[in-house]
């Protein structure tokens, strides 16, 4: 490894580094044609040890026959880098960009994303970079051009960066077959994940590497590397002077604004976190308000903005010319920034590992100090903080399991490689099954897809629009153009509301908006993009045309799929902070501040401890309020309330209004539910929760919300068209 390592050692001695201990484990893995995981903190250097492997061995195969003065042409694909947010192409294409500007290695880098220009992808179309950086839905887009084959067979490292971000989600599922088909056309293929957040660190390195090779049915092995950079992580919290007076429910926290000014005050450069693009806009605007000096200085960073204006935003801050970005989860992964000094995350990062991913924005090198400022949007957050440090502490985080056997996954992925030449149905489905999450594929599931495909199932085959997929000679493939056009337009797992671009009359362009917001505008209307105030005048060609507006306020949009729900293990230390609070333990200054809380409600009520359900009621002008507090998660709270109020129903004829939130959820009624007499009997029954849960569902609108998004990956309904766009309301109509 020393000889092919030598000019990438020297490069690092002449940037001032040193290569960390399993930078060069990583490297010497590579040279011996390994695969595997990487898992250190976030900031120490694991682009490098992915990157610089494929850079020895070129360097080792050109056998000194080449100099950095002599011009090459760059060569054909050998790298391929997903990554899961577009936001972080251009900054990842710079840090691979830098070593072989100095190297004079003569490999051409490129993106392709939702933001690559037109001319760039057209060019692709015919000849791919060394090294191309793009995201799931991208790569499974070229999986369907005919000469796919020619022009990825040749890769030969894939490197998935922020592997737990994709991991436990349809888009993993889908990373995972173009994985799959990937290693079919080169079966030597070496594959590298990059993760710093994440629990099961075992199954997400099986899960990456396949549960078998195509070519000779053997067991891929590969390699878990963890750095071993140490990094301090600090996690404080804002406490309101007066408990008493701070709000119990709300998610903008700007209560405590004069205290995040002066965060950004005492830092050349801070980091201010959101969970929505909402919020973003809105604590954007109130800083505005309250500090007009600081216009210029700050700026708004979320992934419906506009890829220019998001690439100059993170340009000025790395320059240093914006003192605090006001940000989503667009700015959580990947992208470097060396002078962040301070981390601000505004209500709870319903995560361990979101929190430390956030967290470790600043200090973003190895060796630094990270820290970051909660700002709890209301009191019980103070509590979410304070498990979190907890379970920081104690190094617990978050599991990110796969998603097994998708079929709507799957049943897109057919049409895709329908389109990329066809396909033999019995290599196909040994192929599928080397991707981990379909190893259990069965073959009935398998024809299944297949009747789906090829005439739209038992249901669907009379009508000819699902006859996607045509077979002649055993060859699967999609011979209809528009099938293709419909097809290609809707590759993908992200699911959301149709989003139309934003642009001024006269002008560039500034973002994205929901059509379901664009909707509710009037012209003269005023709304509020990237801090910038505009004024709607027309909807005309998908296009939502502005002027800017006079004035500071506008009506702060608001984008599809914006609640993040508490994690599992966040629920878990939550329930051990409220045990320890029942006994009189109050471990931090957030368990002090808010054991006031705490005992007015042990006084009016009761406090659960870990091995406690919270069951409350009360009556009201509005009617009986039935309050359930599992602690649980939002997600849990929503099934877990429609299985209750189906198992009440059965007791008596009775209707409910349903909410909930991270803690618990209200059944509201205009007669009294009858909790007694269900307690005594099968409320919480075990032995037919399966088939209760499935008439639950299938009995309110969960189940039809969430057949909407199955039928959209699979195919049954489009969401864009050429020359237009379905709003979310015809596509649940139409699903």
């Amino acid at each position: 490894m020393t000889d092919a390592m030598q000019p990438i050692i020297d490069w690092y001695h002449g940037q001032g580094w040193q290569p960390f201990d399993f930078q060069r484990e990583v490297w010497t893995h590579y040279l011996d044609d390994g695969s595997g995981l990487i898992y250190s903190p976030t900031g120490s250097g694991k682009t490098y040890a992915a990157w610089m492997g494929a850079l020895a061995e070129w360097l080792a195969e050109s056998n000194h026959g080449w100099t950095p003065t002599k011009q090459q042409p760059a060569p054909p694909l050998r790298v391929l880098w997903i990554t899961p947010l577009r936001a972080l192409a251009a900054d990842t294409a710079k840090s691979l960009l830098r070593p072989l500007t100095a190297l004079g290695i003569p490999w051409s880098v490129e993106t392709r994303t939702g933001d690559t220009s037109g001319s760039a992808r057209s060019r692709q179309r015919s000849r791919l970079p060394t090294a191309l950086i793009t995201t799931p839905e991208s790569l499974s887009l070229m999986l369907s051009w005919d000469n796919a084959a020619e022009l990825l067979g040749g890769v030969r490292l894939v490197v998935v960066d922020e592997w737990h971000e994709l991991l436990a989600s349809k888009r993993g599922t889908q990373t995972e077959l173009a994985l799959a088909r990937l290693r079919r056309w080169n079966p030597d293929l070496r594959t590298w994940g990059l993760s710093a957040t994440m629990g099961n660190l075992q199954t997400a390195l099986r899960t990456l590497l396949g549960s078998a090779r195509y070519d000779t049915g053997e067991v891929p092995s590969g390699s878990l590397i963890k750095g071993d950079v140490s990094k301090t992580l600090a996690v404080e919290s804002i406490i309101p002077s007066q408990m008493e007076r701070f709000p119990w429910a709300g998610h903008l926290g700007l209560k405590l604004l004069p205290s995040v000014l002066d965060i950004i005050a005492r830092n050349r450069s801070t980091l201010i976190f959101c969970n929505t693009r909402n919020q973003v806009e809105r604590w954007y605007e109130a800083i505005i308000d309250a500090q007009p000096d600081l216009a210029g200085l700050i700026a708004v960073h979320h992934s419906s903005i506009d890829a220019d204006v998001r690439g100059w935003v993170e340009n000025a801050l790395r320059a240093r010319k914006l003192k605090c970005v006001v940000c989503t989860s667009s700015l959580d992964l990947g992208v470097d920034f060396p002078e962040v000094d301070a981390v601000v995350q505004v209500g709870s990062p319903k995560g361990v590992a979101r929190l430390m991913q956030r967290a470790g924005r600043s200090g973003h090198q190895p060796g630094a100090h990270s820290r970051v400022i909660c700002v709890p949007a209301h009191a019980f957050e103070l509590l979410e903080v304070s498990a979190a440090r907890q379970a920081i502490m104690d190094g617990v985080l978050e599991d990110r399991p796969p998603v097994d056997n998708a079929l709507d996954v799957l049943v897109q992925h057919l049409v895709t490689i329908g389109l990329g030449g066809g396909f033999d149905q019995d290599e196909l489905y040994d192929e599928v099954r080397t991707a981990w999450s379909y190893r259990q594929l069965t073959r009935e599931q398998w024809r299944w897809a297949l009747a789906f495909v090829t005439q739209g199932g038992d249901a669907l085959k009379a009508y000819e629009q699902y006859r996607r997929v045509n077979v002649e000679d055993a060859r699967y493939a999609v011979t209809n153009e528009q099938v293709a056009r419909l097809h290609r337009m809707s590759i993908g797992t992200i699911l959301g509301d149709a989003s139309l671009q934003v642009q001024y009359l006269r002008g560039g362009k500034i973002g994205q908006i929901e059509e379901s917001f664009v909707s509710r505008l009037k012209p003269g209307d005023r709304f509020t993009l990237g801090g910038k105030v505009l004024e709607f005048v027309r909807l005309h060609d998908l296009k939502v045309w502005v002027r800017k507006a006079k004035g500071s306020k506008g009506i702060v949009p608001r984008w599809y799929g914006g609640k993040l729900p508490l994690s599992e293990t966040l629920t878990e230390y939550i329930r051990a902070r409220l045990t320890e609070a029942l006994a009189g333990v109050y471990a931090d200054e957030e368990m002090r501040a808010l054991q006031p809380l705490f005992d007015v409600q042990r006084k009016l009520s009761h406090l659960p401890s870990a091995g406690e359900l919270l069951i409350e009621r009360l009556h009201s002008r509005d009617g009986h309020h039935l309050f359930v507090y599992p602690f649980a998660g939002r997600l849990v709270h929503e099934g877990l309330a429609a299985l209750l109020a189906f198992r009440l129903s059965r007791l008596q004829p009775i209707t409910f209004t349903i909410a909930s939130n991270d803690y618990g959820f209200e059944l509201l009624s205009p007669d009294l539910a009858p909790l007694e007499a269900a307690l005594t009997g099968d409320l919480f029954r075990w032995d037919t929760l399966q088939v209760d849960v499935e008439h639950s569902l299938n009995a309110g609108e969960m189940a039809r919300r969430q057949f909407r998004e199955i039928a959209r990956i699979a195919g049954l309904v489009y969401t864009r068209y050429p020359g237009g766009q379905k709003t979310t309301k015809q596509l649940q109509v139409s699903s």
